[in-house]
């Protein structure tokens, strides 16, 4: 029995034009990538299988393929979570005319504008070197050192904190001199909980696409200033993930 085809969407646009993406293979299958409106909202789509859709690295890179070249010419882009399929263009009109209120503001806000990461990764020598020299970190070594694995239980204990106390203090450091100078150019930052044990900086920027070469610039600046210390992972630009509200998740039926 063949699949029951239903509509998989990306992101919202405002248009009132009926627009074309090109294709893009998707299950297999080169798709058309289409347009289903609601006034001057319209939902960037394929036809796909109605199915719960597993976030694998090809569909996720898919879903963010068909976004990134929505955002080459169009000017307001809702990002929507990956995952999302309905029964027929029909219901997915019904979606866009139940989030149209939010939709509205949505387009004014992210209009024109685009989301840059940033993650700083503090190389380990520098971080060990750094640790290091602070004198009570030293003094607790020792201690630990000249005792029995029984008998230093608490005082390992208390190396682990005094560790991971540094680390925030590092941390703070790099919001401070990196961060902060990026989100006076920025239009909105959020600071993103930080992943693994050398990871210093998560930081999502909403900038204007007339700031980008500027922002470009602080942050090659800040870079030269720090690249013997830590390592940049600069990415984008994406639409205003971080900053937008919208998450569905539609069970498929």
């Amino acid at each position: 029995m063949s699949e029951q085809m239903g509509i998989y969407v990306f992101c919202c646009i405002q248009t009132t034009e009926e627009k074309s993406f090109g294709t893009v293979e998707f299950e297999g299958e080169e798709k058309e990538v289409f347009t289903v409106h609601h006034k001057d909202a319209a939902m960037v789509a394929v036809e796909a299988p109605i199915k719960i859709y597993h976030p694998k690295k090809k569909a996720l890179m898919t879903h963010q393929q068909v976004i990134s070249r929505v955002m080459e010419t169009e000017s307001s882009v809702v990002p929507i979570s990956f995952g999302n399929v309905f029964n027929t263009k029909e219901d997915t009109q019904v979606l866009i005319e139940n989030l149209y209120p939010q939709l509205e503001k949505l387009f004014v806000e992210v209009r024109d504008k685009i989301e840059i990461g940033l993650k700083i990764i503090g190389k380990r020598e520098w971080l060990e070197e750094q640790i290091n020299q602070c004198d009570r970190v030293k003094k607790k070594k020792e201690t630990v050192a000249n005792k029995s694995e029984a008998a230093g239980y608490f005082d390992r204990i208390q190396l682990g904190e005094m560790a991971r106390d540094f680390f925030t203090q590092i941390q703070k450091e790099i919001e401070t001199t990196i961060h902060g100078p990026l989100d006076q150019l920025a239009e909105a930052s959020q600071v993103n909980d930080t992943i693994g044990e050398k990871m210093l900086l998560n930081g999502a920027y909403l900038i204007d696409r007339e700031k980008e070469e500027a922002f470009d610039l602080k942050v090659n600046e800040l870079h030269e200033r720090w690249k013997e210390y830590v390592d940049f992972k600069y990415t984008g630009p994406w639409p205003a993930y971080n900053f937008i509200n919208i998450k569905l998740k539609v069970e498929a039926s």
